[in-house]
């Protein structure tokens, strides 16, 4: 059995498999997010994802951008555990840590033929939806498991 952590790429490397798979006919889609103590209601989520289309492409928040979105104690795993820990999925075939505010500049590079967000998303708030749809792509959202997140947990460990 390979080691996982192949998945794991830089941009480049992301857009080349992502070339491939167009010739291949794969249909590919992209969903990102923080991912910090991975639990039920992100497995859930990826999963049916990945059900959407024939590869999924995972964008990783770096410690930096998780700190400015979720506060200074957060993350709690660092941002190559948590691409390993994805990585490691049999149903996440790329992960790609991103740096920057939003995952604005991977869809652009990548154009995905699926972009998914959460339920706790609409449509029109989902970065990069309208360049997804101008390229012939689609966006859509998953219901996401009620009471399961990484907040609720911690306080649940504080507790």
């Amino acid at each position: 059995m390979q080691e996982s952590s192949h998945k794991i790429c830089t941009l480049a490397e992301a857009k080349t498999r992502r070339a491939t798979w167009k010739q291949e006919n794969e249909t590919v889609v992209f969903t990102n997010g923080c991912f910090d103590i991975l639990h039920l209601g992100h497995v859930d989520y990826l999963e049916k994802a990945r059900l959407c289309g024939s590869k999924m492409i995972v964008g990783v928040n770096t410690d930096a951008s998780v700190r400015q979105l979720k506060g200074p104690t957060r993350p709690v795993n660092s941002e190559y555990a948590r691409a390993r820990i994805l990585a490691a999925l049999g149903f996440v075939d790329l992960v790609i840590i991103f740096d920057e505010e939003t995952p604005l500049n991977l869809i652009n590079e990548l154009l995905p033929d699926v972009l998914i967000k959460g339920d706790d998303y609409s449509i029109e708030t989902i970065v990069g939806a309208k360049e997804v749809i101008a390229n012939g792509g689609k966006v859509t959202t998953i219901p996401l498991v009620p009471t399961y997140s990484t907040t609720n947990l911690i306080q649940k460990l504080k507790n």
